[in-house]
C-alpha cells in the first residue's frame, strides 16, 4: 500500500475545505512551510475552537460563552422577532445587511431526501418548542418567524414543511423575498430567480 507523505496528506485535508480546490489547497500548504510561526498560531487556534466553541443553547449558533451566545443576551434586541437561517454563518450575513435586531435560531441544514436529511435531522423541534414556550408565557412571546432560507429545492422544501407546521400557532411567518439582484442585467438572470422575482413583486 502505498504511503502518503506529509506535505500531501496536509494537502488534501486543506483540499477538503469548502471553496479550496486542489490548487489553493497547495499554495495554503506551502505557505504553511515557509512560515514556521503561524503553523503554530494555526494549530493553536484549532485547539482553542475545539476546547472552548460550542452551541447555544437558545439559538444552536456556535458560541465560546459559557451558556448562551452575544445575540441572545444582547439586551438591545427584540425578542419577539425570530430569524430562522439554515447555518450559523447566515447570522453573520443577515447582520450585515443592518436591517434586523431580532433572535435568531439555526436548523443545522435544511431538509433534503435525496441526502437523507429529514426533519428530526434539525433542530426544527427545538424552533417549535422555543415558540410554544413563547405563547404559554414561559418565554417572551415571538409575534414573527422569518424564514431566512436558501431559495433552492432544499430551502423550499424546508420552508414548506415549517409554514405547515407554524400555521396553526399565534404569530406572523414570512420568508425573505428573493429575486433579481440589485445592479444586474435582467438579461442575464435564470429563468427560476426570475420567476421568483416576479411572484415577490412590490406595488409602487
Amino acid at each position: 500500500m502505498l504511503k502518503i507523505g506529509s506535505l500531501e496528506k496536509l494537502v488534501h485535508e486543506l483540499n477538503r475545505l469548502p471553496g479550496v480546490g486542489p490548487k489553493t489547497a497547495q499554495r495554503l500548504a506551502y505557505f504553511i512551510l515557509r512560515t514556521p510561526e503561524y503553523s503554530g498560531q494555526l494549530q493553536a487556534a484549532l485547539h482553542q475552537v475545539a476546547a472552548s466553541v460550542h452551541l447555544c443553547r437558545r439559538c444552536f449558533s456556535y458560541t465560546d460563552a459559557e451558556d448562551l451566545c452575544r445575540y441572545c443576551t444582547d439586551t438591545g434586541r427584540r425578542d419577539d422577532l425570530l430569524c430562522v437561517v439554515e447555518e450559523p454563518s447566515d447570522i453573520a450575513r443577515v447582520e450585515s445587511s443592518g436591517a434586523f435586531r431580532g433572535r435568531y435560531h439555526v436548523l443545522h441544514g435544511a431538509i433534503s431526501p435525496l441526502d437523507n436529511v429529514a426533519p428530526q435531522d434539525l433542530k426544527i423541534r427545538e424552533l417549535l418548542e422555543r415558540i410554544d414556550a413563547g405563547l404559554a408565557g414561559g418565554e417572551p412571546k415571538i409575534n414573527e418567524v422569518i424564514l431566512a432560507l436558501d431559495p433552492d429545492l432544499e430551502g423550499d422544501t424546508t420552508v414548506l414543511y415549517l409554514a405547515q407546521r407554524l400555521a396553526q400557532k399565534d404569530l406572523k411567518a414570512t420568508r425573505i423575498a428573493s429575486g433579481v439582484p440589485i445592479g444586474s442585467d435582467i438579461d442575464y438572470v435564470d429563468d427560476r430567480t426570475l420567476g421568483r422575482a416576479l411572484e415577490n413583486r412590490v406595488e409602487l
